[in-house]
């Protein structure tokens, strides 16, 4: 009987003890396991979350005509992508589509026109459309046709100027800026025909639609001709026979503007944007590229 209770008790402890090996490995084993199950789901996690910050850049969809507000934008899309934004350009060869399409929420803003044309559209389309910021502004500037220098303009000499209101008074002040003729006291940028005082040389003005001026050179003594179609046209300001002046009341009425709906002017997407095309880099390539052709206004 006693031997019996000896070998029962040496077969108990025997068991408990392969029992606590086995336990103690099962564990180890399952640790290991679920460690390696946890490191694999944190580093799933971080490419994820890497995955989605790749991806979760939101969109600033703005419209814009080619040359020079598309290429300007495009020189901002790194400085955006650093805020956190994605700019997407749409391009415009007109100047009513980008307005309507921002005004229908296609767009987040447009980049193309000055303060005047977008009032003057406002009060013609009922839109609600107002300057988020003034980036750049395109010197006018009179280019040579057969006369190739301001003192050498004869008598009767024909001068091209563009035919719509805005962009007409602009010529006819820088006519009048460089002693050409003498406009009426105190019209500024509601100056027309009309309102020259003095000619003494009997110039002729001739009213050109603003996008055939290039062309016109051929014909005429001299044109004034708007910034961008000089630069489409592959003519270089610093060629021209004059050029307004930084501080002239058209050059800061004529900045080219960002437009966006009215209440989105100091959102967020509206603030990175204008920061950064007010930024220092975009300023060095406006400077760089155009060659005075384009001004920043900043």
């Amino acid at each position: 009987m006693k031997k019996s209770f000896y070998v029962l008790t040496a077969a108990v402890l025997l068991a408990g003890a392969l029992t606590a090996c086995s336990s103690g490995k099962g564990s180890t084993a399952t640790t290991a396991a679920e460690s390696k199950t946890e490191a694999a789901s944190s580093e799933t996690t971080k490419a994820g979350d890497e995955t989605k910050a790749a991806g979760d850049l939101e969109k600033i969809v703005v419209g814009a005509t080619p040359a020079p507000h598309a290429e300007i934008l495009n020189a901002a899309k790194d400085i955006l992508k650093e805020k956190g934004y994605e700019l997407v350009v749409k391009e415009y060869t007109d100047y009513v589509q980008p307005n309507l399409a921002l005004d229908s929420g296609d767009l987040d803003a447009n980049y193309f026109q000055h303060q005047p044309y977008l009032d003057q559209f406002n009060e013609q389309n009922k839109t609600n459309l107002v300057s988020a910021a003034a980036i750049h502004y395109e010197p006018f500037g009179i280019y040579a046709g057969k006369t190739k220098s301001l003192e050498e303009l004869k008598e009767g000499a024909q001068i091209a100027v563009p035919n719509d209101v805005s962009n007409e008074a602009r010529a006819l002040l820088l006519l009048a800026d460089n002693g050409l003729i003498e406009l009426k006291e105190g019209v500024e940028l509601e100056a027309t025909k009309n309102d020259i005082v003095k000619n003494e040389k009997n110039f002729k003005i001739i009213e050109v639609e603003a996008a055939q001026l290039p062309r016109s050179l051929g014909d005429v003594d001299v044109a004034v001709i708007n910034g961008n179609y000089a630069i489409e046209a592959g003519l270089k300001v610093s060629e021209a026979l004059a050029v307004e002046d930084a501080k002239s009341v058209a050059a800061t009425r004529y900045s080219n503007i960002v437009a966006v709906r009215s209440g989105d002017e100091s959102n967020e997407k509206t603030k990175a944007l204008v920061e950064a095309l007010t930024s220092e880099e975009v300023k060095k390539f406006i400077n760089d590229k155009y060659d005075g052709a384009v001004v920043p206004s900043f």
